[in-house]
Formats: structure tokens, C-alpha cells, sequence
């Protein structure tokens, strides 16, 4: 111990530098908690170096030598085809660049749909004031549709990692919580007043009279309209009566609007009913429901493991879906603080990562550890049907854990993220790959892709400290040869450690 304190390491994702003896309990910080607890759960450090004994392992590393060696100097020669090509192009581009900027005396550069970007090549900003880079992929030739982006706001209040981020639709109002077990809502500017006034309308009522009780079996929606956001016309309604000395592009208040505090271990995930009602579920093995109008946790849900995942139903927010590790998916009344309907993932009780609904609420799905979607009616909560999240061929094969699930809004399809580093779209109708999207690191971490609010892009972060973009469709001319690959991403190196979320935020 004392040898081992004498060394001095560093966090490349932090900088912070600390003796070798306590690196090993930061190390524990670094990692989502839930990624943590399946991996003893499935034991993989244990199994990782011990699938083969020496004797066969040396047996597959040399089946046939000549084949073998055959096969490395057929890639060597194709990778280094690639990097002559690919240095013979930059060389020709920088001749027609400098032939141009002698003839007409300015740079070629100024029309940014021309630039070509390679992986390895960073774009600056067509904005002269922006300090947000973008990376492009090598196959994608432009235009590019996020190379105005700048930073304009920096929220840093939160202690320790932030596993998830929502916001309200149509709202935005965004609630990050994370490693310190506290949830943060964040206002924009502008509503902060219409909040406010939501807020001090409904503190003196009582918290059972949130919800009116629905007749049994009922899954209808509720008879009430959520409220209704102020127009905006380039101002708002609505006058913050507390003004704060906030930076002029900052969209959000620098200060917090509430904080939940009630939750004994990492907030895993939550989840914005239309009536801004919010569910989180912990590691501390429960499921807490919050109201934007109130700072206290008007019911608690509790389960016999980790909640690893809450959705409400889309169409009726007194009911709403949870998924743990004890392989249960579950349905829940609310107003009855009961189970109304429950399931197992699979008689060999895979471990559920991820829920959902989709179709409407037609469907409950779950995404569980061995890389398959399961799908179950909504109505009796009966298995109808699965979806193997895996490749054809190749080292992903064998099925990875299932991150995130998100449907898509009017079609009859979902995006499913998974810990192979890829991103897929299904078509539901006949359960086929409509488009695979690469480019991202997402090996182990619990990072889940999701839509733009008109479906056009698709947003993740990445384990490479970066936000990863593409469009959700790309033109014919694009994708001649292979129209279920989507391999022509934007990325913004956005932090120093890894991107654990991204979203858009809803427009208008």
C-alpha cells in the first residue's frame, strides 16, 4: 500500500491526479452503475480471460499459418491502397485550392458545400465568432447541416457523472440527474413566470388530489387537457419578477427551477408524462413520481431490484411501464399504487436495460442484456413477438446489450442503440433492418440515440467524448450501393469525458 502511494496517476478525462492506491475506487466512479452491476452479475471480468485454456487458445491462434499470413498481407495491401488514395486526394485538393486562391485571389474554402472532410479532419466554423468544431466522416461530402453550431450556455451545478437528460415536449424544460441522486429541472428564460405561477398555484393543494381516480381496467386517456404553453412571438408573456444577472444568449436560467431530492443511489432513468408529471426509478430499488408544480415525491413504486428503466404510457400517463433486473416488465396504475399487469423477459431470465411503448401505446417493448427487443401487447401485457439485435456476420454476431429504444413518431418503426457501437432502425411491420448507423464508440456505457423533433436527424453521444449526428434518410445518390447503412455522420467534440446523453430540444 505504501509502494502503491507513492505513485502518482493521472485522469486523462478530468485531470485530476491521484495516488495509485485510491485509482482504483475512482475508477468505479468513472462507470455508469448500471453497467457495473450487470457486469458481476454476468461475472464478465471473471470469464473474460478464462473462455479458452492455453492449449486451445494457442490451438485458434494458429489454425493455418500460410492462410493466416495470407490473409494480414491481403489487408495490409488493401489499407495501404486506401492511404495512397486517400493522400492523393488531399494533394489534388490542396493544388486546386492554391490554383484558385491565385487566380481569384481568396480562398477556396468560402463555399463550405465543396469542402471535402475527411475522418481525421476537422471543420471549423462557417461562423467566424464560433468556437464549435465539427468532424465529418470520410464519406460524407457535405453540405453539412450542423457547421453553425456555437456554444451558448455552460450549466456545471451537477456533482459526479449525469447518466440522462429529458425534456418536457414542447416544453423545454430539461431534467438532468445523475451520480449524486438528485434531479435538477431546468425553465428557459422566458416561461420561468408561467412555471412559477403553475407552481405557487397548486402549492397549498394536497397531493392526493393530484390524480382522480380512474374506474378499474381503464385505459382511457384522462378527461383534462394539459396546460397550455404562452405563444411565442419572439417574447414571452410571461416577466421573470426575480431577474438574475444572466448572460444574454443563455437560453435557460442559471439557476435551477426545482430539485427532487428523495432517491438513496444513482437516478438510472425518468421519464415526462404531457401533464408534467415526471417518474425517476434508482439503483435504490424504486420508482419515485414528481409533478413540476410541487418539490415533494407525491408516490413511491417499489421493486425488489434496480429499476433500470420507466416510460409512461403515451396515451394515458396514469399508467406507466418499468423494466429491472430481476427480468420483470410491469405495468403500473397509478392512482391505485398497484400492478396492474406483469411479465417475464424470458424463462431464462435475461436482464431487461431498456423499455419503451411504441405504435401508440399498441405495444410495450423491453431491450435486455443478450442484444433482443421483446414485444408485448399493451392491453394484457402477452409476449407477441422479438427482434435480435445483431449483425449478419462478423465480430457482432453474437447479440450486445440493448441501450435505448425510441420510436418513431407516425411510422411504424423503432431506433434501437446497442453496446456494439451501433445504432439501427426497424421497420415494425415486418421486423426488418431498415438502416444501420455507425461512427459512434458505445461499448459499455448506457447511451441511447433519439430523434429531432421532426425526425429528420438522429443524435448520440459517444464514449469518444463526442456527439454523433446523421440524417435519418439520405438521398438515393448517397446510398446507391447499400441503402441500409448509414455510415455519413457529424460529430462536436463536446466534453473531456465520455458523452453519456444527447438530445434535441423540441421545436417549436
Amino acid at each position: 500500500q505504501e509502494i502503491l502511494s507513492t505513485v502518482i496517476v493521472r485522469n486523462l478525462d478530468t485531470g485530476q491526479t491521484m495516488p495509485l492506491s485510491v485509482a482504483a475506487e475512482q475508477v468505479s466512479q468513472c462507470l455508469n452503475p448500471l453497467a457495473l452491476q450487470i457486469m458481476s452479475r454476468t461475472k464478465e471480468f471473471a470469464c473474460a480471460g478464462s473462455e479458452d485454456t492455453p492449449v486451445t487458445s494457442f490451438k485458434k491462434s494458429f489454425p493455418d499459418g500460410n492462410r493466416k499470413v495470407r490473409t494480414r498481407s491481403k489487408r495490409f495491401k488493401r489499407l495501404l491502397g486506401k492511404s495512397a488514395r486517400r493522400v492523393k486526394e488531399v494533394a489534388e485538393s490542396q493544388v486546386e485550392r492554391a490554383v484558385h486562391k491565385v487566380k481569384h485571389g481568396k480562398p477556396d474554402g468560402s463555399n463550405s458545400e465543396s469542402l471535402n472532410v475527411s475522418s481525421d479532419e476537422e471543420v471549423s466554423d462557417s461562423l467566424a465568432n464560433s468556437s464549435v468544431k465539427i468532424k465529418a466522416s470520410s464519406t460524407n461530402k457535405g453540405p453539412y447541416q450542423f457547421n453553425g453550431l456555437k456554444q451558448v450556455q455552460d450549466i456545471a451545478v451537477h456533482v459526479g457523472a449525469v447518466w440522462s437528460m429529458k425534456f418536457i415536449q414542447h416544453s423545454c424544460v430539461p431534467q438532468p440527474h445523475g451520480q449524486n441522486n438528485v434531479i435538477w429541472v431546468w425553465v428557459l428564460k422566458d416561461y420561468y413566470a408561467y412555471f412559477n405561477e403553475m407552481r405557487s398555484k397548486y402549492v397549498n393543494k394536497e397531493r392526493g388530489a393530484v390524480f382522480a381516480t380512474p374506474p378499474r381496467n381503464s385505459m382511457e386517456p384522462p378527461t383534462h387537457e394539459p396546460p397550455k404553453l404562452p405563444p411565442d412571438n419572439g417574447g414571452s408573456r410571461y416577466e421573470s419578477s426575480d431577474q438574475l444577472d444572466e448572460e444574454e444568449e443563455a437560453p435557460f436560467r442559471s439557476l435551477p427551477f426545482s430539485s427532487y431530492v428523495g432517491h438513496s443511489a444513482d437516478v438510472l432513468d425518468l421519464a415526462w408524462s404531457k401533464n408534467y408529471f415526471t417518474l425517476s426509478s434508482s439503483m435504490d430499488k424504486t420508482v419515485r413520481l414528481w409533478h413540476v408544480s410541487q418539490k415533494e415525491c407525491l408516490c413511491c413504486f417499489q421493486h425488489i431490484d434496480f429499476v433500470t428503466a420507466i416510460s409512461f404510457h403515451p396515451r394515458d400517463d396514469r399508467y406507466f411501464l418499468s423494466g429491472s433486473l430481476d427480468s420483470k416488465l410491469r405495468l403500473w396504475n397509478i392512482p391505485e399504487k398497484k400492478v396492474a399487469l406483469w411479465n417475464e423477459s424470458s424463462s431464462g431470465g435475461a436482464l431487461i436495460t431498456t423499455v419503451n411503448f411504441c405504435e401508440n401505446g399498441k405495444f410495450a417493448v423491453c431491450g435486455t442484456y443478450d442484444g433482443r427487443c421483446l414485444f408485448y401487447d399493451t392491453e394484457h401485457l402477452k409476449y407477441h413477438t422479438q427482434i435480435h439485435v445483431r449483425s449478419s456476420r462478423g465480430r457482432n454476431t453474437k447479440g450486445h446489450k440493448i441501450t435505448g429504444i425510441e420510436p418513431l413518431p407516425s411510422e411504424h418503426k423503432i431506433l434501437v442503440t446497442s453496446n456494439d457501437s451501433r445504432v439501427r432502425l426497424y421497420d415494425l411491420r415486418d421486423l426488418s433492418l431498415t438502416c444501420k448507423y455507425k461512427g459512434l464508440t458505445n461499448m459499455s456505457s448506457q447511451i441511447k440515440a433519439s430523434f429531432s423533433h421532426d425526425c429528420k436527424y438522429i443524435v448520440c453521444g459517444s464514449e469518444d467524448k463526442s456527439v454523433y449526428i446523421w440524417k435519418t434518410n439520405l438521398p438515393q445518390d448517397v446510398t446507391k450501393f447499400r441503402r441500409d447503412r448509414n455510415d455519413c455522420w457529424e460529430s462536436i467534440r463536446a466534453h473531456d469525458a465520455v458523452v453519456t446523453c444527447a438530445i434535441f430540444a423540441p421545436y417549436p
